[in-house]
């Protein structure tokens, strides 16, 4: 057992490093760009929603950038996940080894980017004289493996159908692009219509991404919304475990 957990715990690292120098290869600024974008989107709202719109949120800076790094993370692990398993398909033929690891590892190489990109986030909480909140030191970790919890489950049943299924990938692309305006992110949730503000709770990202919100600016977590979100990050994983198990047997046939 501990053998097996040894070798687990080396091939995901030694996996993730290569997806890293893979990402990074021939690129000048490296790590820049992975903060770049969310950067970028949130000058974009910030100029339409606070300047043109006159939006009454306080803190609107920070408000855009602590959903849109959670965001980003989500969105290129979910949007890259329905490839990984073609993109690898001379590893997985040529050596034995579980292919659960490959979305794992590819997850786990934009969590480390979204962990580093945290420092970010604390320097405009500073800028704009928002106090870090010692509940960051375990506000963070929970959240994190919650989403990666979440997005793992998703990630396993995305690239599992689109050996079968293979417009999965521009399917999936629809989907997230259409989930991150019925989401809160730019807009706070209290501008959704009180006959609406239900519908909240039936969106996992919301649940998520107003707590990670609510936990830079505030340094509180919302407990239903905590409590939601374990359990779509439980539902989430067992339904893409389960999928990946049925239809694994048949990869062969397709690869």
């Amino acid at each position: 057992m501990k053998r097996q957990i040894i070798y687990y715990f080396d091939l995901l690292t030694t996996l993730t490093k290569k997806e890293i120098k893979v990402r990074y290869r021939n690129s000048i600024l490296g790590y820049l760009w992975s903060i770049a974008h969310p950067l970028a989107f949130a000058f974009v709202f910030y100029v339409a929603f606070k300047v043109v719109m006159k939006i009454d949120v306080e803190n609107y800076t920070i408000f855009l950038i602590s959903g849109l790094f959670p965001w980003q993370w989500f969105s290129n692990s979910v949007n890259s996940s329905s490839g990984i398993f073609l993109s690898n398909a001379n590893l997985i033929k040529k050596v034995n080894f579980p292919l659960s690891t490959l979305p794992l590892t590819s997850l786990l190489n934009d969590a480390f980017h979204f962990l580093f990109s945290i420092p970010v986030i604390a320097l405009f909480v500073i800028l704009h004289k928002v106090s870090v909140k010692l509940s960051w030191l375990y506000g963070i970790p929970i959240l994190m493996l919650i989403q990666l919890l979440f997005i793992y489950g998703i990630a396993l049943a995305i690239s599992s159908i689109n050996l079968f299924f293979r417009d999965m990938e521009r399917l999936v692309i629809i989907f997230t692009t259409l989930l991150f305006y019925f989401t809160p992110i730019f807009y706070p949730e209290t501008m959704i219509p009180e006959n609406y503000q239900f519908l909240v709770k039936f969106n996992p990202l919301a649940c998520l991404m107003i707590n990670w919100r609510n936990l830079f600016l505030t340094g509180n977590l919302n407990e239903l919304y905590l409590l939601l979100s374990i359990l779509y990050s439980i539902f989430s994983l067992t339904f893409g475990y389960i999928l990946f198990r049925k239809l694994s047997i048949r990869f062969a046939e397709v690869l």
